[in-house]
């Protein structure tokens, strides 16, 4: 059994996948964009260019995405992606790239368990949990 994350975008998945690219190094693994489905096409009106589904991996994991009408789609409330990295330049680094225009939950700080940990939303709607881990016995 596998279970994987799938994120819906208001009509920018493709932006958003090319940001996780440049500031996570996620890889693209494939896109298909609603234009390109067989016939008979049920396109969301606005969305002929948007992405009917895509597969990237972040790290050791695959996340799927896809556009949605943006009536329909809304922001995660209480799931959040958890991205654990090895030192606090890569937590900060990430940190500001992914924070930059979202909304910030938990400003990234030390605490009890984390060296740096945070909590915030970016601005395609992503909630993130980033952590650089303290040792716990």
């Amino acid at each position: 059994m596998k279970l994987n994350t799938y994120l819906n975008f208001p009509g920018n998945c493709a932006e958003a996948l090319r940001f996780y690219e440049q500031h996570l190094g996620a890889r693209i693994l494939s896109t298909m964009t609603f234009d390109q489905m067989p016939d008979p096409k049920t396109i969301p009106p606005g969305l002929e260019k948007g992405v009917l589904h895509a597969r990237f991996q972040l790290g050791d994991g695959v996340v799927m995405a896809s556009d949605g009408p943006a009536e329909r789609v809304q922001p995660m409330r209480s799931a959040y992606l958890a991205l654990t990295v090895d030192s606090n330049q890569e937590a900060e680094r990430i940190y500001a790239a992914l924070s930059a225009g979202g909304e910030v939950f938990m400003p990234l700080a030390e605490t009890f368990f984390a060296h740096r940990f945070a909590q915030f939303r970016d601005r395609f709607g992503v909630n993130w949990m980033l952590i650089h881990e303290k040792p716990m016995h």
